[in-house]
């Protein structure tokens, strides 16, 4: 009988959802300030479904959710203000 312990591995979907906290973080942080249209909604898609998942960094996920909703906001805010969606061609 081997009673040597093995090191206790997560399940995929631990390791998915770790991944993805980490990602609405790193995409929420620079949507404040480029590309928040697209960055914003991302962030928030992400950091729900890794708190749906049941991810170990919880509040990496929640910190991408607030960031991704702040952009949202923030593009909210400038485009009512007048500044923001500046695209013109030709």
């Amino acid at each position: 009988m081997n009673t040597t312990a093995h090191p206790v591995r997560p399940a995929a979907s631990t390791r998915d959802a770790d991944g993805m906290a980490v990602a609405s973080f790193l995409l929420g942080l620079p949507g404040l300030l480029v590309l928040n249209v697209v960055l914003g909604p991302a962030a928030v898609l992400l950091a729900l479904t890794a708190l749906a998942r049941g991810t170990r960094r919880r509040g990496r996920a929640v910190l991408g959710l607030v960031l991704g909703v702040g952009d949202l906001l923030l593009m909210a805010g400038l485009t009512v203000a007048g500044h923001g969606v500046l695209w013109s061609f030709g």
